[in-house]
């Protein structure tokens, strides 16, 4: 019988990676059921480990015995201390420029005109940036496992390509000659920080 997993999450694509990263385990991973009815927990934690945690032992309470997971990523940039770091879907609210993160409006797009002023200035050479996804693991209230992924690149002086979203247009993979939002679905699933956090957090499962 495979292991079943929960996620506390709502999003379909962090629900793909971590699938996707699964696939080759005895591993079975759903949605953390009636989560849309369950209030969410303060994300006040200064890492992303933290706020990971927050989240795991707080929704793992809302099923009992079950092994609940929980994630929280952004996007890493050395020359600036590591920021966005967990005010990454809140980078330009945080500068005044929107009110909250929105799927329907232009959140990405002002998002990254903030990382490109704060980069301003900054030579290629020292634009050097990471996705970086925690993903904790709790039962009943109490965290048991936790992992890293993260995929390294560069960050442009300006967007290219259309596809992914957040700031995928300005993440280059040196390797590729690409950036995340100029590749292929299957590509970037490969390369997926929440994949590897997945694949890491798995490992101390020993499956």
């Amino acid at each position: 019988m495979p292991l079943r997993l929960f996620v506390a999450t709502t999003s379909k694509g962090k629900l793909r990676d971590f699938r996707t990263a699964a696939e080759t385990h005895a591993v079975s991973i759903d949605p953390l059921p009636d989560l849309a009815d369950i209030e969410a927990p303060e994300e006040d934690g200064e890492t992303f480990a933290e706020n990971a945690t927050i989240k795991a032992v707080y929704y793992s309470q809302f099923a009992p015995g079950a092994i609940v997971l929980a994630d929280d990523s952004g996007l890493e940039v050395d020359a600036i201390s590591g920021a966005p770091g967990v005010r990454s879907a809140r980078f330009a609210a945080d500068a005044g420029l929107v009110d909250s993160p929105d799927a329907n409006d232009n959140t990405d797009v002002w998002n990254n005109i903030v990382l490109l002023q704060r980069l301003d200035g900054v030579p290629s050479a020292r634009r050097t940036a990471r996705y970086h996804c925690a993903l904790v693991a709790a039962v009943d209230g109490k965290q048991t496992h936790q992992s890293d992924g993260t995929v390294e690149g560069m960050i442009l002086n300006a967007p290219r390509g259309t596809g992914g979203f957040g700031y995928d247009p300005l993440f280059y993979l040196p390797k590729l000659d690409r950036t995340m939002a100029e590749i292929d679905l299957q590509t970037k699933l490969s390369l997926s920080h929440r994949g590897r956090a997945l694949e890491a957090l798995l490992a101390q499962f020993h499956i």
